[in-house]
């Protein structure tokens, strides 16, 4: 472990998916499942609670950006409603699927950070 908890950027660790602490272990074990441990330095993720964070925020971002686009396409080439379904259904699945481990990683990592956990001392 050659990175101490003030050398660990919670937001560089998140993007990656990262262990909060070291920053090298894997923090998910399959897609959206945070792992019992990190493999590197033995972190135990049971204080890994991020709760309906990452969706609400995901819903903001996302929402924003398709939102956006779809209007801007729309006064620019004035398209059929299909089109804009053929368009913005699709890419607002990508997107919210893309996100949301990351998304998720980086609350984990703010929490390691921040020591918010309930009664657990990491």
């Amino acid at each position: 472990m050659s990175e101490t908890i003030e050398q660990v950027n919670p937001f560089k660790v998140g993007i990656l998916c990262r262990c909060p602490r070291c920053g090298q272990g894997k923090l998910f074990k399959g897609y959206l499942k945070v792992a019992p441990a990190c493999t590197v330095c033995g972190l135990d993720f049971a204080f890994a609670d991020s709760g309906d964070g990452p969706a609400i925020f995901i819903i903001f971002v996302v929402g924003f950006l398709v939102m956006g686009m779809a209007l801007i396409v729309d006064i620019i080439f004035h398209p059929p409603v299909f089109v804009h379904l053929a368009l913005w259904v699709p890419a607002t699945l990508i997107l919210c699927f893309a996100l949301l481990p990351p998304f998720k990683a980086t609350l984990v990592a703010l929490q390691f950070r921040h020591d918010a956990h309930e009664g657990r001392r990491l």
